[in-house]
């Protein structure tokens, strides 16, 4: 059996150098639960899964049921989708 030893890279990031990150070309695609987003959307039954883009700096873009649509949209916009951890 091989042992290898792995190690990882951290890397920190300022809210306000990862909002300037991209040039305003970067997105992220976050899971969110309907509970999280029913005072702005009463109606939203509870127990939905939904995916919510965001820009770099946190600022919504939009909100869906389907990660996929998230994406396109991003893509529509010229925006490239990162994965965020």
């Amino acid at each position: 059996m091989n042992n290898v030893n792995r190690t990882e890279n951290k890397f920190e990031m300022s809210p306000e150098a990862l909002a300037q990150l991209g040039d305003g070309r970067i997105a992220y695609v976050k899971t969110i639960r309907s509970e999280d987003v029913q005072t702005l959307f009463p109606q939203m039954p509870p127990g939905q899964k939904l995916f919510a883009l965001h820009a770099a700096d946190g600022t919504p873009i939009m909100l869906t049921d389907s990660r996929e649509a998230a994406v396109a949209n991003a893509w529509s916009q010229e925006l490239e989708t990162v994965s965020v951890h």
